[in-house]
């Protein structure tokens, strides 16, 4: 069956005129990574952060390689990788595995979609230096108007030789290579206790959780107004996670209640697992990589804790709100109430009114809204 890389989809991603599933940066990888990918031998081959699949099926097609080893973050990407492997007749060259040593173990060449956060890279690249055969190549590429120099700096702190190949379409590959020995130890997952909310939450959070382990203000929002949201609920969800803040404060606060923490980021689940541990709540904190509370039974649950995202890659896109308002629509039993923390300059509410049920603002000031939304 014929490759072609515009027949490449994001579905169950997001999908809008405006959304690709390939791009420059993908392209220019490939190109750039051309001599050193032609010689690998089964499995010597690693991708990370290959959105939908270009990069792990172009490498497939374009030079005959199997046993590749893949880490996206997003569980929508891994999706989306099988749905186009499946397509390609190419479903028997690639394997899923979480960022980890056996992911890069033995590795020659990676390829690397450079992720935003100087953190996540750091995380990635340490493992790799680590767990990778002495001569690995690293090829990260990304969109010139994300790249900084802070990138090069964290990959020379784990590589000796670092250098930056010519711009093509406003894209850019950073080649490493020669990891430094020994190796630099790594501190992940990062922790960071919070006194000032009063229980003396310990946040954990590996390299590419939002926030990392600090708490961003709209979850601070939400969390001054928890103790009013549904205080007889059984069953709490707080989808989209992150480090598990939510999660973890409401299981603290509410010891008979059973709590689901769901996100489609593998950072975001490891770390949220490593925050309930820490707060000593592991037992009672159901931790799921799920999109869009997909594995979860309709009516299933009487409190969901969101705030949601609103950018798709560098678009904002309204889409993807709505996308978790149903889900929550549809796991919440008649009568049970979906918490959502947003920027206020957003207009959720009648969206929120339309797809949960009546919809009341909590609590509002000039950057963030708080509503609850009982479900009809």
């Amino acid at each position: 069956m014929p490759f072609d890389f515009a027949d490449l989809r994001r579905r169950p991603d997001f999908e809008a005129p405006n959304l690709v599933a390939v791009d420059a940066t993908d392209r220019l990888l490939l190109d750039e990574a051309a001599t050193s990918l032609a010689g690998l031998a089964p499995g010597e081959l690693v991708t990370v952060g290959d959105h939908y699949g270009a990069l792990t099926l172009g490498a497939a097609h374009l030079h005959g390689l199997t046993g590749i080893r893949v880490f996206q973050d997003p569980l929508v990407g891994e999706l989306a990788l099988a749905a186009n492997a499946a397509e390609a007749g190419l479903s028997d060259v690639s394997r899923s595995l979480p960022l980890s040593p056996e992911l890069f173990a033995g590795a020659r060449v990676v390829l690397l979609q450079l992720p935003r956060s100087l953190a996540a890279l750091d995380e990635i690249v340490g493992l790799i230096a680590t767990h990778a055969h002495p001569e690995v190549v690293v090829y990260a590429g990304g969109r010139l108007k994300h790249m900084t120099i802070g990138m090069n700096d964290v990959l020379r702190e784990h590589f000796s030789v670092v250098y930056a190949g010519l711009a093509r379409q406003k894209s850019r590959v950073l080649t490493a290579s020669e990891p430094v020995d020994p190796p630099v130890e790594s501190p992940w997952p990062r922790t960071q206790r919070h006194d000032e909310l009063g229980v003396g939450l310990a946040v954990a959070a590996f390299g590419g959780t939002f926030a990392g382990s600090k708490i961003d203000i709209g979850t601070r929002a939400l969390l001054e107004v928890l103790p009013q949201a549904s205080p007889a609920a059984e069953v709490i969800v707080d989808l989209g996670c992150g480090s598990g803040v939510l999660a973890v404060s409401a299981a603290l606060a509410r010891p008979a209640a059973r709590v689901i923490a769901s996100d489609q980021s593998a950072s975001a689940v490891a770390s949220t697992a490593a925050t309930a541990e820490l707060n000593g709540v592991a037992d009672r904190v159901t931790v799921v990589r799920d999109d869009a509370l997909s594995s979860q039974a309709p009516g299933s649950c009487d409190l969901v804790l969101l705030n949601p995202p609103f950018h798709v890659d560098a678009a904002v896109e309204p889409g993807v709100a709505l996308k978790l308002f149903e889900a929550a629509s549809r796991v919440l039993r008649p009568g049970g109430e979906l918490w959502t923390v947003y920027n206020s300059h957003l207009k959720h509410r009648d969206t929120l009114a339309a797809v949960v049920g009546e919809t009341r603002q909590v609590t509002r000031n000039p950057k963030f809204t708080v509503t609850v939304s009982v479900k009809a």
